[in-house]
């Protein structure tokens, strides 16, 4: 089987057969250093998040780490709040409403989530960043890597792999420490004492990061990332997204400053390639819109200033859409749209609800299911049940319990003693209900067992079963 495909580039003079390559592996992208608006803005969007990522694990919340995803216990601490396995469903909705999110964000903005908040883009930026410290900046660092091996350039290198490995290590105790608890994974890591499966994925996560960021970069938004596949089902004409206006460019060229160009047939653009030497993915955005584009807006910025220093009108490259290069105008309100953002206002007003009203406290009832489902004794029908009962409370309550049912009935409830249950803790209580035989007419009714918090009596819960009795 060969290992080229053709692909036919259409010219002027007709179609051209040409072969590509399955997969080539591409060289090193040195990325221009630019300052611009959209520059800022990167900076400026990815801060913030670096610093919640990195800081909210040392956080404390009535005495406990405030964001705490505890999986041997089974127990999700997100600031005041407790979650459990039965809260799953909400993890399922807050997934649900992020891909709308997504879909809404996309075809307003196009992939402005890849450019500014993927995690992938903010760390490759740190590492280029650490890159431009001790290697200076693009001519620099190709001159360097041209250059045989020196002190200076081990030096240099060195240094640079050294703030690599540094900003990994931060980003592994981190994540990690979403899960080990980050203050004992410290320590442990400190004393030797780290659980091997912590210290594992503190050693998997660092390379993962150094391997992501520093080599592989522009190949995982190219060839892994699966939403740069897809995103042109949420493209329309009206999708705002970095464009090059052909119109206004073409044909392109040198030329000096001060002299009429378009009296000699130029456009705009003066092939600088700029745009090009400043795109983290390596693409040319004059070729048109191609999928690997993440719409940073680091090619905006570098034509401006070139359109700066030659004193002609900015905006050859810019945040446009498909729409406005054609006719001049855009329609920003469409059905499209509008029905996407409908929909994220109704799954986020849904979900706040749910999550506002949750009682951090749940019963779940167990029927006992041997071989005598019930028990006859002094002219009473027994069941026994297994309560168990979820604090997912800050704070240590006793419950009560009381059965409700058919009216009518007498029910009778027998247990031990009220239950204590400490926070996170599950805690389970055997019962035996009784009804007086002479008053039962089904051979199995509905009952209810409600459990309520004697010092809170809004931490309550109820829960359905079944009582069974004789014919």
């Amino acid at each position: 089987m060969s290992d080229r495909i053709p692909t036919r580039e259409e010219q002027e003079g007709g179609g051209e057969v040409r072969y590509r390559m399955l997969y080539e592996s591409d060289d090193k992208v040195y990325i221009r250093h630019i300052r611009g608006v959209y520059t800022r803005i990167r900076k400026y969007t990815g801060l913030p998040l670096l610093l919640a990522f990195f800081f909210i694990p040392w956080l404390n919340i009535d005495g406990r780490q405030a964001v705490h995803f505890d999986l041997p216990a089974r127990q999700f601490h997100i600031l005041w709040a407790t979650f459990g396995p039965q809260d799953g469903i909400l993890l399922a909705a807050l997934l649900i409403i992020s891909a709308f999110a997504l879909f809404a964000v996309t075809t307003w903005l196009g992939r402005v989530w890849c450019g500014f908040t993927c995690p992938q883009t903010v760390w490759t930026l740190m590492f280029i960043w650490a890159e431009r410290v001790c290697e200076g900046d693009r001519a620099k660092r190709m001159k360097l890597d041209a250059a045989p091996w020196s002190a200076e350039k081990v030096l240099r290198k060195g240094g640079t792999h050294a703030i690599w490995l540094l900003i990994s290590l931060a980003t592994a105790l981190a994540f990690v420490g979403y899960f080990y608890g980050i203050r004992d994974l410290v320590v442990d890591l400190a004393t030797f004492t780290a659980h091997p499966q912590g210290a594992f994925w503190v050693a998997f996560f660092m390379f993962a990061t150094y391997f992501n960021a520093g080599f592989m970069r522009e190949q995982v938004c190219k060839y892994m990332c699966p939403y740069a596949r897809f995103q042109s089902v949420m493209y329309d004409k009206d999708t705002l997204a970095v464009y090059y206006d052909a119109r206004r460019g073409e044909a392109r060229g040198p030329r000096k400053k001060g002299v009429d160009y378009k009296a000699q047939g130029l456009g705009d653009c003066i092939d600088c390639y700029w745009c090009v030497q400043v795109c983290p993915v390596d693409i040319d955005i004059r070729d048109g819109m191609q999928y690997e584009c993440i719409n940073c807006g680091l090619c905006v910025d570098a034509c401006n200033s070139v359109m700066d220093k030659m004193q002609y009108p900015r905006g050859l490259i810019r945040f446009t859409s498909e729409d406005e290069l054609e006719t001049g105008k855009t329609q920003y309100i469409r059905p499209r749209l509008v029905g996407y953002g409908l929909v994220l206002l109704l799954l986020i007003g849904a979900f706040s609800y749910e999550v506002a009203t949750r009682s951090p406290v749940q019963a779940e009832v167990l029927r006992d299911r041997g071989a005598r489902m019930y028990r006859i004794s002094q002219g009473m029908v027994q069941n026994v049940y297994t309560v168990k009962i979820n604090n997912m409370d800050q704070r240590p309550h006793e419950f009560s319990i009381r059965i409700t049912g058919k009216p009518g009935y007498d029910y009778s409830l027998r247990m031990q003693q009220n239950p204590l249950v400490n926070p996170g803790e599950l805690y389970s209580v055997p019962i035996r209900v009784s009804v007086p035989k002479k008053q039962l007419q089904d051979t199995k009714h509905d009952i209810y067992i409600e459990i309520q918090a004697k010092d809170a009596p809004e931490l309550n819960d109820r829960h359905k079963t079944v009582f069974i009795g004789p014919k």
